[in-house]
């Protein structure tokens, strides 16, 4: 992040009295792990306050520079999965096609940390060719799912061109679009973008909020450009401590997603513990025998105290022994998955504390 210091300061990433010890944090972090954050989001961040939900998920903390024996720095296995650079073939159905390794943001919990940021960047002709004749070779390949990086960062005219390549392809059924750009950066979404992903196969853009915050009237906007052009809008969103885990703001984030138009479709919950571990998250992870969440998302470390664990009186409500307990005594919640491979499933108990919505 090029930023000088008292730009962080008055874009939200640090408070005035700490800018030194940010500046220093920030420096280190970004040596390591790629930082950025797009004036949208810097815009709604409070510096005043040290457990900002949107400052937690952007903003580096030196934390993540404290490694442990059982980091992984591809947590989720795309490596074993990926027959040649941009494909990864993980399910027979379906395959995730990366034409770009660069995002608007960088998510401090993202599980594909490691292979982001400044570097090859975007896929070559000549292997982005290769990998649209895989898919061509494959026929039980049914939808591609087009993520990165994020894709909504390639101009209109290299969308177009990936939109049209697999709309040629007679057993690709589904395009499928994930990106953080309608939310992050919404001015990026324009008619020459809207006009790229048009095509006779279904295509799909998921979007991926965590706060309601993050739902301002710039990504309602863009959010409805696509779907005034018939383009569905779906989304997506992490369990998040100290951010979203509050049934009230979930709750004001799925109701604010459906009234711009975007249909909620999955809350991926990380398992630390029995799961994938991503590089960095060591002071992260709470343990059961601590009382912190065993299911805790790399930000939870901007909260000394788990909320979780608060609000259950001190036992941590997503402990595995006392959830199996629950379930043996018949007082199991639902049960919540992974979707992207990042653990796996869990019962929840929300956090009943007084919501922080604002």
């Amino acid at each position: 992040m090029s930023a000088q210091r008292g730009d962080r300061v008055e874009r939200g990433l640090a408070a005035p009295e700490r800018t030194l010890e940010r500046e220093r944090d920030l420096r280190l972090v970004a040596e390591r792990f790629s930082v950025a954050i797009t004036d949208e989001m810097a815009a709604l961040i409070d510096p005043a306050d040290p457990f900002d939900p949107i400052a937690a998920q952007f903003v580096p903390d030196a934390a993540e520079l404290n490694d442990s024996p059982d980091d992984r720095p591809d947590p989720v296995g795309d490596e074993r999965h990926s027959p040649l650079p941009g494909i990864v073939h993980r399910y027979p159905d379906r395959v995730l096609l990366k034409p770009i390794l660069i995002c608007p943001v960088y998510c401090r919990f993202c599980f594909r940390r490691d292979q982001l940021g400044p570097g090859e960047g975007v896929l070559a002709p000549d292997a982005l060719d290769r990998a649209f004749a895989y898919i061509e070779t494959h026929p039980e390949i049914w939808e591609v799912i087009v993520t990165g990086g994020d894709p909504f960062l390639l101009s209109p005219r290299r969308i177009a061109e990936i939109v049209r390549r697999l709309d040629a392809i007679p057993h690709v059924a589904v395009i499928r679009f994930h990106t953080r750009v309608p939310v992050v950066d919404p001015g990026r979404v324009r008619a020459e973008l809207v006009a790229a992903l048009m095509a006779e196969t279904a295509v799909y853009v998921v979007v991926h909020a965590n706060h309601p915050r993050e739902l301002t009237q710039a990504m309602r906007e863009a959010v409805g450009r696509l779907v005034r052009a018939g383009v569905p809008v779906l989304s997506q969103s992490a369990l998040l401590r100290g951010v979203n885990d509050d049934e009230a703001v979930l709750e004001a984030l799925f109701r604010g997603l459906v009234r711009c138009g975007s249909s909620p479709i999955t809350c991926t919950i990380p398992i630390w513990r029995r799961g994938p571990v991503i590089s960095g998250s060591a002071s992260t992870r709470g343990s059961a025998s601590s009382g912190h969440c065993a299911a805790a998302s790399p930000v939870c470390a901007s909260r000394p105290t788990c909320s979780t664990s608060r609000a259950a009186g001190g036992k941590c409500r997503s402990d595995p022994a006392r959830r199996r307990r629950a379930a043996r005594r018949g007082r199991g919640r639902g049960r919540g998955s992974s979707p992207t491979g990042t653990g796996g499933s869990m019962s929840i108990r929300p956090n009943r504390r007084k919501a922080r919505l604002d």
